[in-house]
């Protein structure tokens, strides 16, 4: 990936995606069960719905905790902004129109399982990275690179359990 002189304002994302031995239907139902995500992933701490109907719906939200050893612990609101079973779940982090950061799970047919990817966009709005840059705007690429690297690894590693998690159970 390439980020050198990226600056938030360029929106930058982070990517990576696993083959998984399951159908889409399974990975699907993994990856859309956002009460479940803490499990795998190495910031979010908890997750709930926050809507009367629960579940992967568009305009659905959900409330979200999240730990970082340098930025500390935060929550935030996120809205479903896509959600196409069993393809594309999307959801953007603090305002629909203009969100902290964009994630979105996408899942493919591959031979006999799913390719699943896993995606982040930081802004186009506020968020975390947007404080740190405001009190140091000197260094600004080097910010955006440094956490768009750890969402990189972190992006890795959910995918790396997702993948344990369903395959354990498939046998």
């Amino acid at each position: 990936m390439e980020w050198t002189g990226a600056l938030y304002a360029d929106t930058p994302t982070a990517e990576a995606s696993v083959y998984i031995g399951a159908p889409l239907a399974k990975v699907w139902n993994v990856v859309t069960d956002i009460e479940l995500m803490p499990i795998f992933s190495t910031e979010l701490k908890s997750a709930a719905w926050v809507d009367p109907v629960r579940g992967p719906q568009l305009g659905n939200s959900f409330t979200g905790t999240s730990r970082h050893p340098k930025l500390g612990e935060w929550s935030t609101t996120s809205y479903v902004v896509e959600c196409d079973a069993p393809r594309a779940f999307s959801w953007a982090v603090g305002n629909a129109e203009t969100p902290g950061a964009t994630w979105r799970f996408t899942l493919e047919l591959e031979d006999d399982g799913t390719r699943l990817r896993q995606w982040v966009r930081m802004g186009p709005g506020p968020s975390g990275l947007s404080i740190a840059i405001a009190a140091m705007p000197e260094k600004e690429q080097k910010i955006v690179f440094v956490r768009m690297r750890e969402l990189e690894q972190a992006i890795e590693h959910t995918l790396a359990a997702i993948k344990t998690f369903i395959e354990g159970e498939e046998h």
